[in-house]
């Protein structure tokens, strides 16, 4: 498979990414629930600060898709959602 170049905005700042073919609707699937669980955020609490707002909703993402010690396999799907939050801080890092 060969590479794409996308841009994406997660709460209100651009950013280019370069994925695999194939997971383009993935990554945009995700930068949705982020946006979505960030304005849920604002909406529920009294915070204005984005950095807040980011590391609260990178919490509760994580947490959904990590296994809890009863729950045993995370599954395919959770492996997905952690791969792209991954590629995600990969590129905010740059």
């Amino acid at each position: 498979m060969g590479k794409l170049s996308i841009k994406i905005v997660i709460a209100g700042r651009n950013y280019p990414l370069t994925i695999n073919e194939g997971e383009e609707e993935f990554v945009r699937k995700a930068v949705e629930d982020i946006n979505t669980n960030i304005q849920k955020l604002q909406e529920s609490y009294a915070v204005k600060d984005m950095q807040d707002l980011l590391a609260m909703t990178s919490l509760q993402l994580a947490t959904r898709s990590k296994p809890s010690p009863q729950s045993g396999d995370a599954g395919l799907e959770k492996e997905k959602i952690l791969s792209a939050l991954q590629l995600l801080s990969n590129s905010i890092e740059e």
